[in-house]
């Protein structure tokens, strides 16, 4: 019955000669060895991936994105109250309505970090990696499943927040430019993914991780003028702020809600959106490689 269920390819002898690689005859025959059987994008296999990684977080919700707009809330609450006196006005509005999108896209960037600094090391550390390295998906779609998910993740805190934010009495999110607001929020969520997963590529324990977040992630976005403009800082400072990547996400994602930012005009913004797309390119080029040399994963 065995030899019945195997095919046989005519004038073979050998009943099992239509699976030895590199045999001319037979369908059921292997494919040679190193030939790739799935050519292209995997795509059953890309959006497994990103399943898996968004299921993950949100069996955890509670913590990955419930929890993120209470303490946006707490920030939004703790500094209108410290800073917000008298009326103070910010840019033509109330403080709470200027510092709301920073906060915002602060969340989205600092929970899109969290989630795909999470996915490698976690691997690492217990020894499971092996079920993302095994699998037939090429790097870039390994790098493309888990970045996806940590964008998945930043956006719905992003939803979550601002529904938080409108809460808040004085609050406005009326929305003067959506494209910058898609645009900014899109960029930071995909930038601060891509530095995740190289913390997470660097990382051998939750030690490491935590260094990045607390010693770099951290001090970027607090000093990216979340809640104030860097206009009344010294020379120096804002020299400091223009070198920072975070700053021009905050303003960026300001701007689509209140038509002006610390960038400049719109033409400042524009460009300030192309140089953070060139910048997640040359991350995203920098991942790539890495994850193609198995640097601390394959080894």
């Amino acid at each position: 019955m065995v030899d019945q269920a195997q095919p046989v390819s005519p004038g073979s002898e050998n009943p099992d000669a239509s699976f030895v690689e590199g045999n001319a005859g037979g369908e059921g025959r292997f494919p040679p060895r190193g030939r790739p059987v799935i050519r292209g994008i995997n795509g059953i296999g890309l959006w497994s991936l990103y399943m898996k990684e968004v299921r993950r977080f949100l069996k955890v919700q509670t913590q990955t994105i419930w929890a993120p707009a209470v303490t946006t809330l707490l920030f939004l609450v703790i500094f209108s109250v410290a800073l917000g006196r008298g009326g103070r006005e910010v840019l033509g509005v109330n403080f709470p309505t200027f510092v709301a999108p920073g906060l915002i896209a602060m969340a989205m960037m600092q929970n899109a970090f969290a989630n795909s600094s999470f996915s490698l090391l976690s691997g690492k550390i217990q020894g499971t990696i092996i079920d993302l390295l095994m699998p037939p998906l090429s790097e870039g779609e390994l790098m493309a499943g888990i970045v996806g998910a940590a964008v998945t993740r930043a956006i719905a805190v992003g939803f979550v927040v601002s529904g938080a934010m409108m809460l808040y009495p004085g609050v406005s999110l009326s929305m003067a430019a959506p494209w910058a607001v898609l645009w900014f929020g899109l960029m930071g969520a995909v930038m601060l993914a891509l530095l995740g997963l190289l913390a997470s590529i660097w990382a051998e324990k939750f030690d490491h991780n935590a260094a990045v977040t607390n010693f770099v992630i951290a001090p970027l976005a607090m000093l990216s003028g979340t809640f104030y403009v860097i206009d009344r800082l010294a020379p120096a400072f804002q020299a400091v702020s223009h070198a920072n990547p975070f700053f021009y996400v905050i303003s960026g994602f300001r701007y689509g809600f209140l038509g002006q930012s610390d960038i400049g005009d719109s033409s400042a913004v524009l460009m300030a959106g192309a140089g953070l797309l060139v910048l997640n390119a040359l991350l995203a080029l920098g991942t790539y490689a890495l994850l193609k040399s198995g640097w601390k994963i394959k080894n």
